[in-house]
């Protein structure tokens, strides 16, 4: 369904597991990152009404997902603790800054689209192994729930770059970046990050 071309290696859950904080803390960081991610769609492209409603709804989503995090963060005695650098994140904006193809303004729009779009699909994937092995069942259940809601928004970022793509064809586009993305997980998936 996401169209990943390479699997998070399964062993990244064993690393998860011995450090719960680190990957709630994390994770925490990364909804608010998405949430604030939505805010500058619709402050940089507020003329497609129906992006600054689908992001509306996707910002204050992942503002309730922080809000779920940071509670199971409580309940374990845990405190949320400063943001994380995310190597990975930085290394999918910088293939996309190279990508000459999609210089102008509407191929800005599908940059963009499309990196929300692959953040939200891997955080995805990671979101069903953990749903699927972590040991602790209330945070399998957890990740379980949020699972769902981070493969609609991946698809309504995929939706907008094709809606208002103006000539750029985004599979093509889309496609690369798989590809792109496939050869950084074999440096990712060793730390116990949501991207790491």
């Amino acid at each position: 369904m996401l169209g990943l071309k390479m699997a998070t290696d399964p062993r990244w859950v064993n690393i998860v597991e011995k450090n719960i904080e680190e990957i709630l803390v994390d994770h925490a960081f990364c909804e608010q990152k998405a949430a604030s991610n939505a805010i500058s769609i619709i402050v940089q492209y507020p003329h497609y009404t129906d992006l600054v409603q689908a992001m509306t709804a996707i910002c204050q989503e992942e503002m309730e997902h922080f809000d779920l995090v940071h509670d199971k963060l409580l309940e374990r005695g845990l405190k949320l603790g400063f943001e994380r650098k995310d190597p990975y994140v930085n290394d999918l904006s910088e293939y996309l800054r190279r990508n000459k193809t999609n210089s102008t303004t509407e191929g800005m729009f599908v940059n963009k689209m499309l990196f929300a779009a692959m953040i939200e699909a891997r955080s995805c994937e990671r979101f069903k192994i953990l749903s699927e092995e972590l040991k602790d069942e209330d945070l399998k259940s957890f990740y379980r729930s949020l699972m769902e809601s981070e493969a609609r928004h991946y698809t309504t970022f995929l939706g907008f770059a094709r809606k208002y793509a103006n000539g750029i064809n985004v599979d093509k586009c889309w496609q690369e970046f798989l590809e792109f993305e496939a050869s950084l997980m074999e440096k990712y998936g060793k730390t116990e990050t949501m991207h790491g």
